[in-house]
Order: structure tokens, then C-alpha cells, then sequence
């Protein structure tokens, strides 16, 4: 397998590790940066992310075999309708977006039947530094990409992307694009949520700078993704609110079960509660950890 000019639009973490790992892995001739900070581009250039800067999306398109668009999920669909008077029936589009109903629509409604050359994807690779300095070839290297094709999607397309993320070293998935966000709504947008209201309310307290200050371990690890990208996790939870905001509930509901524990210095009951939730997380662990490491 081997690409022409690859499109990278967005290179952050994630778009600029994608040109990395595909330089790595020798599956792109030529990787082309595009995006709204002219800064990020020369650093990109500057460290051999990417091999040159595209003036504009027609230069960009031309010839194009493939565009990853790896900006925060709230510009997708601008991003899609100035790209769409420019787009060939033969370059494939994917993305990195954490959302994936609301992508699927910005898709449908920018490029119209060409929304066929579009498969939605979702590395599962962040982390909670970002920018382009982040930026590695092995980031992807065994982690996991979740695909949501579309019906429309030809069968070599989805393919392709595909076999490109395993040249990156992912381990590939597929879901629907709904049961995507319903999932991730629990298992990521949640938890990031959670962190950066935590340290906000900390940040807001009088004595806050003693609080951090005494801060160790425990706090480091649980606040870890609260140094993730704002405005891309403001664009995440108000694209994915609905599942969200359900997930958000049933918390607020374990949080009322424990604080009546806690309240009636219930020791059985908050053994128990912790005992469970420990058993679970090792095993997932577990789960995690190869045969023989």
C-alpha cells in the first residue's frame, strides 16, 4: 500500500502523529499541512511533520489521495463545505474527531453524495498534552481506532483507511456512529469532564493555592486529561450533550448513593462499594495486559 499526497488538516497531537506515523510506516510520498494558524503549520514544517504548507484547499486538493481532518470536531463542518467545491470523486476523506453522529451530518450536508468518500474514524490516542510539539510517529502504536463507516461507503475506501491506521500500529475497530458516541460518552467524555470540574472548583477556592500546593499523587493521576485541550473538549461535550448529559446523571446518582453511605458512616456498605469497583478495574487491567508480559 502506498499514497501519493496525503492532506493532514490540523497538526496538533493527533493530525501531526498521524503524518508522523505515516512517514514512519513509508505509506505516503508527500504529506501537505492545512489549517487556521499559520504558526503551528512553520513549526510543523520545521520539525519534518509535514513537507509543505497548502495556500488554499484548491492547491491542497489537487492531486490529493487522501485528507485527514484533525481539528476540533466543533469546525468540521466549515472546514467540509470550503473543501467541497474543490474535492475529486478519487481522494478519500477520513478524520480523527472524538464524536461521530454529529461529523456523519456535517459530512452528509457539505459534501452531498461525495459524502461516499468520506469514513469517519476516531483514534483512541489522545493525550493530555497537545500541539504539534507533541506530536509522535508511536503514538498510535497498539492503541485503538474505532471506524464508523457509512452506508454509502465503498467497501476498498473503508479498506484502505483501515490498513493505513494498522501501518501506524493501531488495532482497528468498527461501530456505528451512534453506538460510537453512546460508548465514549462513558468511557472518555465523561471522565474528562469530571476532571476539569474538579479543578475548577479548586481553582476557585480561596485557598486554592494551598490546595494545590499539598496536591500529590492521588490528584495528579485523576486530574491527568484535565490538561487536555479546551476548546477541543468544549467542542466534544456540546457535540455529544445528549449521551452526555445521561451519562453525567447516572454519576450524579452513584455520587447521592455513596454520599448516603458516607453520611450514615455505612463502613459495610462503602467496603463493599469500593471492593466492587477495584475488582472490576483489575480486571480490566487485566484484560489489558498481553499472555506472557
Amino acid at each position: 500500500m502506498k499514497l501519493g499526497k496525503v492532506v493532514v488538516c490540523g497538526v496538533g497531537l493527533i493530525g501531526g502523529s498521524f503524518a508522523l506515523a505515516l512517514k514512519a510506516a513509508g505509506v505516503a510520498t508527500e504529506v501537505v499541512g492545512m489549517g487556521r494558524t499559520q504558526a503551528a503549520l512553520a513549526e510543523a514544517l520545521e520539525r519534518g511533520v509535514i513537507d509543505s504548507i497548502a495556500p488554499d484547499w484548491a492547491d491542497a486538493l489537487a492531486g490529493a489521495d487522501l485528507v485527514f481532518l484533525a481539528m476540533p470536531v466543533g469546525q468540521v463542518a466549515s472546514v467540509l463545505s470550503s473543501m467541497a467545491p474543490y474535492l475529486s470523486s478519487t481522494t478519500i476523506i477520513t478524520d480523527g474527531g472524538s464524536t461521530k453522529a454529529d461529523v456523519v451530518t456535517a459530512a452528509r450536508q457539505a459534501l452531498g453524495v461525495r459524502c461516499a468518500q468520506f469514513v469517519p474514524g476516531h483514534p483512541i490516542a489522545g493525550a493530555e498534552k497537545s500541539g504539534v510539539a507533541a506530536a509522535r510517529a508511536d503514538l498510535f502504536y497498539k492503541k485503538r481506532v474505532v471506524l464508523t463507516p457509512l452506508a454509502e461507503n465503498a467497501a476498498a475506501h473503508i479498506d484502505l483507511v483501515e490498513q493505513l491506521w494498522k501501518a501506524c500500529g493501531a488495532e482497528v475497530s468498527r461501530l456505528d456512529a451512534d453506538e460510537h458516541d453512546r460508548v465514549f460518552a462513558a468511557v472518555s467524555h465523561l471522565p474528562h469532564f469530571l476532571a476539569f470540574a474538579l479543578v475548577h472548583e479548586f481553582a476557585q477556592r480561596a485557598d486554592s493555592d494551598q490546595l494545590f500546593g499539598f496536591a500529590a499523587g492521588g490528584f495528579r493521576d485523576f486530574t491527568r486529561i484535565a490538561s487536555s485541550h479546551p476548546e477541543m473538549w468544549r467542542d466534544i461535550c456540546l457535540a455529544n450533550r445528549s449521551a452526555l448529559l445521561i451519562e453525567l446523571d447516572a454519576y450524579m446518582v452513584e455520587l447521592m448513593r455513596a454520599r448516603v453511605l458516607l453520611a450514615g458512616a455505612d463502613a459495610q456498605g462503602l467496603q463493599v462499594m469500593f471492593d466492587t469497583a477495584r475488582t472490576r478495574r483489575d480486571a480490566w487491567l487485566d484484560s489489558l495486559t498481553p499472555p506472557g508480559e
